[in-house]
């Protein structure tokens, strides 16, 4: 199996090695052998298993529902809902610094298009004895490609553009000059941001606008859910039934066309014997192109997931083709060829760029619980505080030091979570991106609430139950414990939190993070809870 399968990817680089076009300055001998080689390849257009870039394991996929897979399509024909391909809180205008603190943005929505390749040119050579001689078209550049990479030295999305647009591509020249390529674009983003391929977001709201029209009641969760989009995948291999990439499809002509004619139209050529025979060798050639856009054009279905700092940059969309320069078409039955190729076309389509803080736990509770005061306490971060509900509307990462010999750790403070959150009342569940990395999770419970074991059922069920929290550490802490703490109520609201912790085998511990208590012996514990303590 393979060696088989290493047969076809030979086959497949024998193919594309040999349409390859000759260089600048061909003879006629030199195109002669190019179009016969072309003429013993087979026109057919294969499927390339290799993709740009790899999906993140880590990444929670989203329900999927498979049509057709090979071989009885080319593709893994699918079906999605419109809600994983798109944001909520974007639709709603959440990030138009609506509920924003500073200039931190987590999450943004960037069309990209890549550059167009340029077109070859019907050029013929001049000098004072010879009013025709050889052409001498240069064939057309590359459309530039859009890159993207991670670094470490930014902590938002703020200074992302709406659109980022590679340069297309030149025009070929005369005297066998190609034109020249079109520049690249690099978008930077933080470490840690997610990157998925989404819908344009005006189609969405417009399709949303019309199906309200005709279900008034629906909601937008509903809607975006219950609605599906068709999309072609490719697997691992070649007949893989499980889908990975998104296949993307240019916009560009179809092998065998994309002739530009000069003197003469396309009518005259195509009733020319000539023409037809060179046109059927030359369709290998677009067939070769048609491959390798095939093999590049593609992203993860889940979504690319940047969470070191890269290396080398990562290409999004490539650029297009530049087209063939009539020198190229020089043979000994054709002397004048007035006709050129012209480029490939590139690729535009939305990303969604999700930024996930990585921070070693995140802390969890209902608003107004104290999160704030306690991260205030024990790191380096100055989260707003407030008597008030929603007093933190972004998540704030502070950095925990125990020492000069003590490894440090970060620490996630983000919205609360109240009931319903999951439906996106208050805040929603948009923020639980920042924590879903963490090695541990920290709920914070008010001692002084009327049932603090009843909020943390509540912050279970919103986070995705118990399977969700099991995956992770856990640590309880029943903040504002100097309130009634004489109180009979008081202690069996705690000794209730204690049994619950002691049956998962989690740890908890009761401080006052207003009057500074205990705070030493919780820096211990939340260190083990973030594995920096044995």
């Amino acid at each position: 199996m393979l060696k088989s399968r290493n047969l076809i990817y030979f086959s497949r680089f024998l193919r594309r090695s040999s349409s390859l076009a000759p260089d600048n300055s061909p003879r006629a001998a030199d195109n002669e052998k190019w179009l016969e080689r072309l003429g013993s390849v087979k026109k057919r257009a294969s499927k390339s298993k290799q993709s740009i870039v790899h999906e993140a394991s880590s990444l929670n996929k989203f329900p999927v529902e498979i049509v057709s897979t090979a071989p009885e399509s080319p593709y893994i024909d699918i079906k999605a809902s419109i809600g994983n391909f798109t944001s909520t809180k974007y639709l709603q205008g959440f990030n138009k610094q609506k509920h924003t603190q500073g200039n931190f943005v987590d999450i943004r929505i960037i069309k990209c298009r890549s550059g167009d390749g340029g077109d070859g040119i019907v050029s013929f050579f001049r000098d004072a004895n010879r009013a025709v001689g050889p052409p001498n078209g240069g064939d057309g550049g590359d459309g530039g490609s859009v890159y993207v990479r991670a670094s470490p030295g930014i902590n938002s999305l703020a200074k992302l553009r709406t659109t980022y647009i590679a340069e297309n591509g030149s025009n070929g020249a005369t005297d066998q000059l190609d034109g020249s390529r079109g520049n690249d674009v690099l978008i930077t983003v933080p470490v840690g941001t997610v990157i998925r391929w989404c819908l344009d977001p005006k189609d969405v709201r417009e399709y949303i606008l019309r199906k309200r029209q005709s279900s008034p009641g629906a909601s937008l969760r509903d809607i975006l859910n219950e609605s599906k989009i068709s999309m072609q995948c490719s697997g691992r291999y070649e007949y893989d039934t499980e889908p990975k990439d998104i296949q993307l499809f240019r916009n560009a002509y179809e092998p065998g066309k994309g002739w530009l004619f000069k003197g003469k139209d396309e009518a005259y050529h195509q009733s020319k014997d000539w023409f037809v025979s060179l046109s059927k060798q030359v369709e290998a050639y677009d067939h070769a192109l048609y491959d390798s856009e095939l093999s590049s054009d593609k992203f993860p279905l889940y979504g690319l997931d940047l969470s070191v700092p890269t290396e080398n940059p990562i290409c999004l969309l490539k650029g297009g083709k530049g087209g063939l320069g009539n020198m190229h078409f020089l043979t000994n039955m054709i002397r004048n060829p007035r006709f050129a190729k012209a480029g490939r076309s590139g690729l535009e389509c939305s990303f969604l760029f999700e930024l996930k803080s990585i921070a070693d736990l995140g802390l969890v509770g209902l608003p107004n619980a104290g999160k704030s005061t306690i991260l205030n306490r024990i790191s380096n971060a100055r989260p707003k505080i407030g008597h008030w509900e929603f007093t933190t509307l972004n998540p704030t990462i502070g950095t925990i030091s125990l020492g000069v010999d003590k490894p440090s750790f970060t620490v996630a403070d983000i919205p609360g979570i109240i009931e319903d959150a999951a439906q996106d009342k208050g805040m929603g569940l948009e923020f639980l991106r920042h924590i879903e990395r963490s090695k541990g999770w920290v709920f914070v419970l008010s001692i002084a609430n009327e049932n603090p074991l009843q909020d943390l059922h509540a912050l279970i069920e919103e986070l995705g139950g118990m399977e969700r929290v099991d995956a992770k550490n856990v640590l309880i802490v029943c903040n504002k414990a100097d309130i009634d703490y004489e109180n009979p109520q008081s202690v069996d609201k705690f000794l209730q939190i204690t049994q619950l912790c002691e049956t998962n085998g989690w740890d908890s511990i009761p401080v006052s993070a207003l009057k500074n208590e205990n705070i030493d012996l919780l820096l211990e514990k939340m260190a083990r809870c973030a594995g920096k303590l044995i």
